[in-house]
């Protein structure tokens, strides 16, 4: 059962709770901005950019490599921030990593092509993208802890899923920056533009977390001494099953999505796949994200109502069943069915699983520990993500788009395992304790209320 806050503050959530949301979710979007836009340009460009000399198809899987060599990185980050958010608090690793990132980024947009300087071109951005990856894995556990913390505990769902909205927002804001600059640029500019704009948009998040106050149960944490000394050693070794099952819960949603929207962007702009436009399948993809900021929220908000393994359960069912009618749609070349083969891999696989995970994840962890043991699993699973489209890359050669269909579907059938494995922290009894705790905490504050 998850810990039970106190009637006061803690039950109706701190004065700035939806700041803190949209301020974490601010980050949010640009780190995604940032990092997603790495996936489209190595879909779209970087296998002839910086490997021109290889194949078509060695030069997607090249290209592929170093997007998963972010991926491969970002447990590291997850490390060292779930242990400096535990020690010394969420506040300093939300600035730290966006700053990060925010200069990793503008560097991909100036690095050299192999045309300028040869092999040294893909051995920077291999090197880039490694900062990348820090920076992205230190984000998430804090920026969702932050957000959980200060949030009413009746209504964690909705916060959390307010923040992780940020993800669709930064999602939809790197694909029109792609979409724009493919069809006004030349290939010169068409990928650095997005990664150099992110200057502005890295300026305008610094500025508001700096605003954003320390996590008010991380400073109970320290008034009363009660900070984990080793926070990763205490996961591992008081709760490495709970680590486990968050690690595959989490394997479903982001390895999905890498299957389904970033490979499916490479699929599409393959010659052998059906004959569909990168504006097409760009546009459909804008679409989605579009959808996704509404439907993240939504689907946190009804895990408060309903709990949160349901809506999981909802979710990895249609991961499982959505392999192969996900690529029958698309290969049709219709614009309308790849438009709705993205709508429902996005919005509905991945944004139900993603809406429930900042609430669920942070439950499942006790508060002196929980930046690390969330940080940790989520970013565990972004290795196997992050190699997924090379994967997938080799299944496609292999055997076609059937390997590719197989693939998502297991995900599905792996996050359903571990979702039925999982315990409900947000069940009946639960929610009817937090309604007891905010009718406590009103009642105390309506008397004081009246007295002025």
């Amino acid at each position: 059962m998850a810990a039970s806050p106190p009637p006061g503050p803690s039950a109706e959530g701190s004065p700035e709770r939806m700041r803190v949301a949209v301020g974490c979710g601010v980050g949010a979007t640009i780190e995604t901005y940032d990092f997603i836009g790495f996936g489209t340009a190595a879909a779209l460009y970087f296998g002839d950019v910086f490997f021109p000399d290889s194949d078509p198809l060695s030069a997607t899987l090249l290209s592929f490599a170093t997007l998963g060599i972010g991926f491969a990185a970002r447990p590291l980050g997850g490390v060292i921030a779930g242990h400096l958010g535990d020690r010394i608090g969420r506040k300093p690793v939300l600035v730290g990593s966006l700053l990060l990132m925010g200069v990793a980024t503008v560097l991909i947009g100036c690095l050299p092509t192999y045309q300028m300087v040869g092999v040294w071109a893909p051995v920077l951005l291999v090197a880039v993208r490694i900062v990348q990856g820090l920076a992205f894995g230190a984000e998430w556990g804090g920026a969702i802890l932050m957000t959980f913390e200060h949030a009413p505990w009746r209504r964690r769902g909705l916060y959390t899923g307010i923040t992780q909205a940020g993800f669709p927002v930064g999602l939809l804001l790197a694909n029109l920056a792609f979409l724009f600059s493919r069809h006004t640029l030349d290939d010169t500019w068409a990928w650095r533009v997005p990664f150099l704009l992110s200057a502005v948009l890295i300026a305008v998040g610094i500025f508001i977390r700096l605003k954003i106050d320390e996590s008010p149960q991380f400073e109970e944490l320290k008034e009363s001494g009660d900070v984990a000394k080793n926070p990763l050693g205490e996961v591992l070794r008081k709760d490495w099953r709970g680590l486990l099952r968050a690690f595959c819960l989490r394997t479903t949603e982001t390895a999905g999505y890498a299957v389904s929207v970033t490979f499916v962007l490479s699929y599409l702009n393959d010659d052998r796949a059906p004959d569909v436009s990168s504006g097409v399948s760009l546009t459909a993809l804008v679409t989605a994200a579009a959808l996704g900021i509404a439907t993240t929220t939504g689907w946190g908000l009804l895990s408060d109502r309903v709990g949160r393994r349901p809506v999981y359960l909802l979710g990895c069912a249609v991961t499982l069943l959505w392999g192969f009618p996900l690529f029958l749609l698309v290969n049709t070349g219709v614009a309308a069915l790849v438009l709705v083969a993205f709508v429902i891999s996005y919005a509905v696989c991945q944004n139900s699983l993603a809406g429930v995970q900042g609430a669920w994840f942070c439950e499942l962890f006790a508060t002196r520990t929980r930046t690390a043991g969330t940080s940790l699993a989520y970013q565990l699973s972004a290795v196997v993500s992050g190699f997924t489209p090379m994967i997938a890359t080799a299944l496609y050669s292999a055997v076609g788009w059937t390997g590719p269909a197989v693939l998502f579907s297991f995900y599905g059938l792996l996050g359903l395992v571990a979702t039925v494995l999982t315990r409900e922290t947000w069940g009946s009894p639960e929610r009817r304790q937090a309604d007891l705790a905010a009718r406590a905490a009103r009642d105390t504050t309506a008397p004081a209320a009246l007295s002025h």
